[in-house]
């Protein structure tokens, strides 16, 4: 049977993709973030809604783009910037681990602030390069 989701997701996949190949890496790493905010909603509704399976997905996607975003620094040419940003995405990695564990919803608020945080500064960064 169809499954509308499997089409919703289709679609924004396609989106995604058609967004991507025409970004600029501040661009790509502001989607990354975006990706993974909505990711964080999903688990923490997942857990509300006590769905753990879907939880554990989503919390893996999230895990799986803080990755992506840490395997893409350059820790030469980053310097002390680019090593500060591997210890919060760790952290933050360490953190929904532990959330997914615990099945605790107040640990996502910390979580997003640090997250919304860097989302602020990449697109601060975003804008400098734009001009």
């Amino acid at each position: 049977m169809f499954d509308m989701d499997d089409g919703v997701d289709a679609y924004k996949f396609a989106s995604v993709d058609a967004k991507a190949a025409s970004a600029d890496s501040y661009q790509l790493v502001l989607m990354l973030m975006d990706g993974l905010l909505d990711e964080i909603a999903r688990a923490e509704g997942h857990i509300l809604a006590k769905q753990y399976e879907r939880k554990g997905q989503a919390i893996n996607k999230a895990l799986q783009i803080l990755g992506g975003l840490d395997s893409a620094l350059d820790m030469e040419l980053g310097g002390e910037l680019a090593s500060n940003l591997h210890r919060l995405y760790d952290y933050c990695g360490q953190r929904l681990f532990e959330i997914s564990v615990s099945n605790d919803v107040a640990g996502f608020v910390e979580v997003r602030k640090i997250l919304g945080e860097l989302k602020e500064g990449w697109e601060g960064m975003a804008q400098h390069h734009a001009r």
